[in-house]
């Protein structure tokens, strides 16, 4: 039997593709991990529940004793994206607090429902229920949206409870560049999309989110938050960062920032920073060149060290 060019083009490029999926898995067991594997996990700490006024239920972690730093995660993230950091900072001496946003990890969604004033909200919820006092608070991506909105929304309870914010990997007005938002929201809530990233090589699907130096770990634990996100929080809270601007409390924010992005970000690049930093009072911005979105599990020793400088009142900056 005669078989086909197009057959033969077809049967050599799927040999090219296993092979080529080969050599990267080998490629990724060589390179060096950023965090040990036990630092994957939360550090040993009190867990405890707060529910907001609307009913959410917010999952919560305070681990060490010392000064108090907040960790705020991202979009479709949970707790243990922070948790090579938080090892970090209670080896150094500091109270962390860590909580699942509403709608993430094991916090409910509450009554309210989903959106960045309501994620504002129970930043505050959380800090009162931990009578948090010149605490840090960093927050990542969709973090440090929520840092945002509590800065816009609620100035006087920012200003009574922090010291300082480090804003990591995020944005204070719209994501995107507006094109093709309706296909990005259809995405994200695809049971088909979930389905890809739970196959053997679909963390590949999210290799956009570090930067070049593509480690096995950030990129698992990046997919694996993913799918265990509701699509309905996936797409609401995408929704409301297309259609965010946060920029209005940022000039009456009187706390020292650093904001910290990555060379590599495809998805909050370094023009968002420094429209943040332009904006703030009393700011400066840090680049992490080799680094892309997902700084707290790609470069957690920088961003420790970032954290813990603004814990002591040090500046410095680009």
């Amino acid at each position: 039997m005669r078989v086909r060019p197009a057959l033969l083009a077809l049967l050599g490029g799927v040999s090219a593709g296993v092979v080529w999926l080969r050599r990267l898995d080998a490629a990724l067991a060589a390179a060096d991990e950023p965090c040990a594997p036990e630092e994957l996990l939360l550090p040993p700490g009190q867990a405890r529940t707060v529910t907001t006024d609307d009913g959410a239920d917010l999952a919560m972690t305070v681990a060490g004793e010392g000064p108090t730093i907040l960790l705020s995660h991202c979009w479709t993230g949970a707790r243990e994206i922070w948790a090579p950091v938080a090892h970090r900072l209670v080896r150094s001496g500091f109270r962390v607090v860590l909580y699942d946003q509403r709608g993430h990890g094991s916090s409910t969604v509450g009554t309210g429902g989903l959106s960045l004033e309501r994620l504002g909200d129970d930043l505050r919820a959380v800090l009162e229920s931990v009578d948090a006092r010149d605490a840090v608070l960093a927050g990542h991506s969709m973090g440090g949206m929520s840092i945002m909105a509590l800065a816009l929304q609620h100035p006087v309870v920012l200003h009574e409870r922090a010291r300082a914010l480090v804003l990591v990997s995020t944005k204070a007005e719209r994501l995107g560049d507006g094109r093709n938002e309706a296909l990005n929201l259809r995405i994200v809530a695809s049971p088909l999309v979930e389905r890809l990233m739970r196959t053997r090589y679909g963390y590949l699907l999210v290799r956009d989110y570090v930067g070049p130096h593509r480690r096995l770990v950030p990129m698992l634990r990046t997919r694996d938050s993913f799918v265990a996100c509701a699509a309905l929080t996936r797409h609401t809270l995408l929704g409301a960062m297309h259609a965010m601007d946060l920029r209005d409390g940022l000039p009456h924010v009187k706390l020292p920032t650093t904001v910290v992005v990555g060379g590599h970000d495809a998805l909050t690049p370094r023009r968002g920073a420094e429209q943040i930093v332009s904006l703030l009072p009393d700011a400066h911005l840090e680049v992490l060149p080799e680094s892309g979105h997902m700084l707290p599990l790609e470069d957690p020793d920088a961003i420790t060290e970032l954290i813990v400088r603004a814990a002591s009142g040090a500046s410095g900056g680009t």
